[in-house]
Order: structure tokens, then C-alpha cells, then sequence
């Protein structure tokens, strides 16, 4: 009789991590706890990117306020460098709480900015962010009607049915809803009867080269498509050179957003003019 043979093991010695593995770990460990010196000394910051409309590039419909880390020589650290590591961690929480204060607080200072704010729908019931946005909101009698929060497809694809109850709670106070990254993740269609999205905004990768990409234009009509079935403002992500803009702008595509329109800056036109203003 042939001895059953027992698979390999991937990780090497019994009971321990892989080398893989706990060099991750390691690595995760020394992210979160730069972002945590960074929250906790205020090295944090907005950056802003204008979203413009497609047939009329020159006019910016709302800027997206993108969060960054400075690290202690000042550089500036974007997020997808560090939102991996602490999404799942209260550390994520304290982000997203960061970046709504900083974003109230540009709409309360520029009364004719619009502006989008990310946010997980992990910090959906977490006191902290609810109390941050409530002292947002009675600032200024027109800054619900002027605040964007942006979930990823990924995260509200986490809890759905309590994402779709905070966007009803929220939506009658004024306030706007974008799911970002769409057709990066896997959103159940189902879900679109109930979400009640005012914005869609179509992921990157199906921008980059559409004008010569066939299967990109395809997709991209697909997903456009879906949004405007469910009167969604249709927005592309991404976009970096004028034929991409043309072909968004021939298909259909609401506005657009990209380093074609300008790239995220500390120091937006918006904030210059005011600065002007009061000189």
C-alpha cells in the first residue's frame, strides 16, 4: 500500500510565517506607524484635482481632495502609498476622520468650491467621523450641498446594505454620493437598484489609450452605459492625453479627471484667488 504523501508545506518551518509573509508584515508595521507619527504631529494634508466637464474642459465641476502624508523631512507621501496597510486598522479610521475635517473645513473657507472627500465604508458608525461631520455641516448653512464622499467599489461592496442606508440618511441632508474606481472590484448589479449613487466614476484602467484600445471603448460603453440607466453623473478617471479626453468626450462621458486637467496640488487656484481676495 503506497503511503499517502503529504502536500509541502509553502511556509517553510512548522508554526512560522513565511519569509514572504513576514516580510509584508514587517513592512505594513513600519507604514502604520509613520502615518501614526504623521496624525499625530499633523503632518497631514488635502492635496486637490480638479474633475472638469467634458465639453468644457476650462470649467472645473468639483475638485477631489486626495489625502497625503508628509513624512518628517517634509516630503509628500500619496495615499495609495500608505491606505493598504492601515484601510483595516483604526489608524484608517483617524484618516478618513483627518481628511473630512480638512475638507469641511475648504468648504467652509471657499463658499463656491465643490468638493469630493474619500471615505471606507468601515468608518460608516464610527462616533468619531459622525462627530467631525455633524460640526462640518453646521458651519456653513450650504456645505452639505457642496460635499461629495466618495466610497471605492471594493469598500462599499463590504457591508452593502448598511452603505445604502447611510447614503439615504445622508442624501436628505444635501449631500452627494460618488462610487469610485468602477469596474475595479467586483459590485453585485443587484445592489445598483438600491445604492442610489449620484456620481459614478470609471476606473483608470479602462481610460488609458481608448481611443486606439477597442476592448477598453467597449467596456467603458458598458459601464457608461450602467451609470446613466441609473442617472448617474458619469465621470473618467485617469485621463492623460487629449485623444483619451476627445474619445470620453465622444462617448458620452460626463467630466473627466487627470494630470491631462492638472495634478493634485497643496496649492490649489482656488485657494491662490482667495489669498488675492484679501490682500
Amino acid at each position: 500500500m503506497v503511503p499517502e504523501r503529504k502536500k509541502p508545506r509553502m511556509d517553510g518551518v512548522a508554526g512560522l510565517a513565511s519569509p514572504l509573509g513576514v516580510a509584508i508584515s514587517e513592512g505594513d508595521r513600519a507604514v502604520m506607524g509613520m502615518v501614526q507619527a504623521a496624525i499625530e504631529t499633523r503632518r497631514l494634508r488635502l492635496a486637490y484635482q480638479p474633475v472638469v466637464l467634458s465639453r468644457d474642459p476650462a470649467r472645473v465641476a468639483f475638485h477631489e481632495g486626495l489625502m497625503r502624508v508628509l513624512d518628517p523631512a517634509g516630503r509628500v507621501i500619496p495615499a495609495k502609498d500608505f491606505m493598504g496597510a492601515v484601510e483595516g486598522h483604526e489608524i484608517g479610521r483617524e484618516i478618513d476622520c483627518a481628511a473630512l475635517e480638512m475638507g469641511l473645513g475648504a468648504l467652509a473657507r471657499h463658499p463656491a468650491l465643490r468638493l469630493s472627500i474619500n471615505m471606507s465604508a468601515r468608518s460608516i458608525g464610527y462616533p468619531r467621523w459622525m462627530k467631525v461631520l455633524r460640526r462640518g455641516l453646521v458651519a456653513s448653512p450650504t456645505v452639505a450641498e457642496r460635499l461629495i464622499l466618495e466610497i471605492t467599489e471594493a469598500s462599499a461592496m463590504l457591508v452593502p446594505e448598511i452603505v445604502v442606508a447611510f447614503m439615504e440618511e445622508l442624501q436628505r441632508e444635501g449631500i452627494a454620493f460618488a462610487l469610485d474606481d468602477f469596474g475595479s472590484g467586483y459590485t453585485a448589479i443587484r445592489y445598483f437598484k438600491d445604492f442610489f449613487f449620484d456620481i459614478l466614476k470609471i476606473d483608470g484602467q479602462f481610460v488609458r489609450g481608448i481611443e486606439r484600445d477597442a476592448d477598453n471603448r467597449a467596456l467603458t460603453a458598458a459601464l457608461l452605459s450602467i451609470g446613466q440607466h441609473f442617472q448617474m453623473f458619469t465621470v473618467a478617471e485617469a485621463v492623460e492625453t487629449v485623444a483619451e479626453a476627445e474619445c470620453l468626450r465622444a462617448m458620452g462621458v460626463d467630466c473627466q479627471q487627470g494630470y491631462l486637467f492638472g495634478a493634485p496640488t497643496l496649492k490649489p487656484d482656488f485657494a491662490a484667488a482667495a489669498l488675492r481676495k484679501s490682500a
